[in-house]
């Protein structure tokens, strides 16, 4: 903990508060420290238990996912209300659970949207990656009538789903364009040059084209 007091800059507090995220500490050296630390569980849970921020993003770092219990990581999602710690606890941690699929079932119906957001994280990973056994038209059936209503971190995940069902599923991608044309979610997110906008057609058009090879428009 006094090394993570010893990493905390004001600058970059100022910039991850204006994201809801309250920590200062450079996302590099945290890595840096959690390389040096290397895997080790029960000092984790005692970082979890802090309910700092930083530690927090350090104990996603140095845990065993698999050890676990599906109850503990329900427990910890609840908890992880800050979009960061919310983020690294799915992708670093509960996605390398076997009580993965458990909790996307279980976490997709929550009445917690922060919650829900987290089965649909947990969702899109398998559109992308294990889509064998998944529903995909009654997955769009929902993100159609509920996406445009969604509060935002809900929203954010029930369109990233929708995008990712268009560039990875070639018999779903029309569908997935005339919704996301319809509902014109994120349609007018501020986009940096170079990146990708995260309104759903646009994404899906850009993916397919890098997957084909094709040359960019100009």
């Amino acid at each position: 903990m006094a090394e993570l007091a010893a990493l905390e800059d004001p600058r970059i507090r100022a910039v991850n508060e204006n994201h809801g995220d309250d920590h200062g500490v450079n996302l590099g050296k945290l890595r840096a420290l959690a390389k040096r630390l290397k895997t080790q569980h029960e000092l984790a849970r005692e970082l979890w238990a802090t309910a700092d921020t930083a530690a927090r993003l350090l104990a996603t770092l140095i845990c065993r996912p698999k050890a676990f219990e599906r109850d503990e990581l329900d427990a910890m999602l609840r908890e992880a209300r800050t979009p960061k710690v919310h983020d690294w606890l799915v992708n670093y941690v509960v996605k390398k659970s076997p009580h993965a699929e458990a909790l996307r079932l279980a976490w997709s119906a929550d009445p917690d949207p922060v919650v829900a957001s987290a089965g649909w994280a947990l969702t899109t990973e398998r559109v992308a990656k294990r889509p064998d056994g998944l529903d995909l038209d009654g997955l769009l059936d929902v993100i159609e009538a509920e996406l445009k209503g969604a509060p935002d971190r809900l929203q954010w995940a029930m369109n990233s789903c929708l995008a990712q069902i268009g560039i990875e599923h070639a018999g779903h991608r029309a569908r997935a364009v005339a919704i996301g044309e319809r509902l014109e979610v994120l349609k007018d997110y501020p986009t940096p040059p170079g990146c990708t906008s995260p309104f759903a057609p646009a994404w899906i058009a850009e993916m397919v084209r890098r997957q084909a090879g094709r040359p960019a428009p100009v």
